[in-house]
């Protein structure tokens, strides 16, 4: 008989976890300016899992790699060869930053699919996903932004602007708005396509057992790894792009 009660307490503790409290932040004051403290904590428990991760790998490198040495150079190689793909034979200088977007994305949409945030009360909000917040997305498509145009003036100089007025000098509004919203299509295009997983799942839930979002979940596994490998390369394409001086 108590059998009941207590699957039923089970599946209220599994709702709560699986929930989303949308439009609602804890806020912290630093100086003049109001943050979303919650997207700072995920944000730093993600950076500590990076470098925590590379220093215990690289701390005794060996000549024969061993399984956790041999992950990392696998990880550095697939970033590699996603750079020169779409940068072509100039990579080199920027295979750092698109591995950096790369690892931070994947790594933040995975914790808030892995890690059991939910379980730690705020005074308002929840704990999430980094990449669940509209300003980390826009931060990390900003600078995807300026290294475009670094890239450009670092390959061609002034000339580089040439490119706004060709073919035809008539499309230089259109060439400008093209260049400009470029980071607004990777933030929103990221940010989009993580909260609708997460709300999915919060649907699913509601409506019907634990059986049938389970699997749901692990896809989102699945998409947001995807997610994270959409928005670096077109990041590197972005700077290819930029580089070859056409559209």
């Amino acid at each position: 008989m108590n059998v009941i009660p207590c699957s039923i307490k089970t599946l209220k503790g599994l709702y709560y976890i699986s929930g989303v409290e949308v439009g609602q932040h804890l806020y912290w004051q630093i100086g003049g300016l109001q943050i979303h403290a919650q997207v700072l904590i995920t944000s730093w428990v993600v950076i500590a899992i990076l470098l925590g991760s590379v220093i215990i790998t690289v701390r005794n490198p060996q000549t024969i790699p061993t399984d956790g040495q041999n992950f990392f150079e696998y990880v550095l190689e697939f970033i590699r060869d996603l750079s020169k793909t779409q940068i072509g034979e100039e990579y080199g200088p920027w295979v750092p930053f698109i591995g950096t977007m790369f690892l931070f994305i994947f790594v933040s949409n995975w914790s808030g699919a892995l890690l059991p945030w939910k379980i730690i009360q705020l005074p308002h909000g929840e704990l999430a996903a980094p990449t669940n917040d509209i300003n980390t997305t826009v931060a990390l498509a900003l600078p995807t932004s300026v290294a475009y145009f670094y890239a450009g003036l670092t390959k061609k100089g002034l000339a580089y602007f040439g490119k706004y007025i060709q073919p035809t000098p008539i499309l230089l509004p259109i060439n400008i708005l093209e260049d400009f919203t470029k980071p607004l299509s990777l933030s929103f295009r990221l940010f989009g396509n993580i909260l609708a997983d997460e709300l999915v799942v919060v649907v699913l839930v509601s409506l019907v057992p634990l059986v049938v979002p389970i699997p749901v979940m692990f896809l989102g596994l699945f998409t947001s790894g995807i997610q994270a490998l959409i928005f670096a390369t077109l990041a590197a394409a972005y700077i290819g792009e930029s580089m070859e001086g056409h559209h």
